[in-house]
């Protein structure tokens, strides 16, 4: 005798694969259909197409916010916010690009793959709000950041203190150790294993914490931006935010503030170095 609860399972999650289906095709078609006409990728099986989606939609990302910023410190704010000496020079900038450029084909699939094992039901996402309601949705939500806090905290930190990952992956994106280095183009520079590393934790978490599908996709989106923000080396000083002032500290100690959105993380394991114990010591 079939298993009502079981049958149940599987009707539901056919449903809601068609929902994700639907969801993935409407984005295919507002980012494709807008960059290119529809021949060039029409034809394409949907994978593909996601894949393209995310990888024009990653270069845009990636290009326009990083040069709308550096416009606006380095040019329309120039001396307000960075020094003049501090203000990286345009060969270091496109050094920075031209990594990221390299690598954004293989960050891309990343994201392609988890949406193929959503659409596909071997993840936790539910597609709708109302498949949970407000409060679990809000609920979900913040266990999700929580466990990528920590999942981006330890991956990044490993990447350190192995030393191998360190030398063959991350070093890629240490070259760019002072002030007058980085830049918000220097949020992307990395290794393509290191990218997929670091954002590994918000594929895995798919497996086993209930998240809303577009905002999953909206978290990997913001990824982008908070990226290029966290390399401008302007300390924001938003407690209890992880903002460019403690990610320049990283770049130049290389042992501390290994943190994503938040310092908790360094602050629970030991690793928190703040700004303004730096700015306290030159007065």
């Amino acid at each position: 005798m079939e298993d009502p609860s079981a049958a149940t399972t599987l009707l539901l999650n056919s449903e809601y694969s068609r929902l994700f289906v639907e969801d993935t095709d409407l984005y295919n078609r507002i980012v494709l259909g807008t960059l290119l006409p529809h021949f060039v990728w029409g034809p394409l099986p949907h994978f593909l197409q996601t894949w393209l989606r995310n990888y024009l939609g990653g270069v845009l990302l990636y290009l326009l916010s990083g040069l709308l910023w550096c416009f606006y410190i380095y040019y329309w704010k120039r001396n307000v916010y960075v020094p003049k000496d501090a203000i990286p020079s345009r060969r270091a900038m496109l050094l920075q690009i031209s990594v990221a450029m390299k690598a954004m084909p293989w960050y891309t699939l990343l994201p392609t793959v988890s949406e193929y094992l959503v659409e596909t039901g071997w993840t936790k996402c539910y597609p709708r709000l109302y498949n949970v309601g407000w409060l679990a949705y809000l609920v979900y939500l913040a266990i999700y950041l929580s466990i990528v806090e920590f999942g981006i905290y330890w991956m990044h930190r490993e990447l350190h203190d192995i030393k191998p990952l360190y030398k063959y992956l991350h070093a890629t994106h240490h070259i760019y150790n002072k002030q007058n280095t980085l830049s918000p183009f220097a949020g992307l520079a990395f290794h393509p294993l290191d990218g997929i590393l670091q954002a590994l934790p918000h594929s895995l978490c798919l497996f086993f914490m209930p998240i809303h599908f577009t905002t999953h996709l909206v978290l990997i989106f913001i990824e982008g931006i908070w990226t290029a923000n966290i390399h401008d080396c302007i300390h924001g000083k938003l407690w209890p935010v992880m903002g460019a002032g403690y990610h320049t500290i990283h770049h130049t100690t290389y042992r501390h503030n290994y943190g994503h959105y938040t310092i908790w993380m360094d602050w629970l394991f030991g690793t928190l170095h703040n700004p303004e114990e730096d700015e306290g010591k030159a007065m």
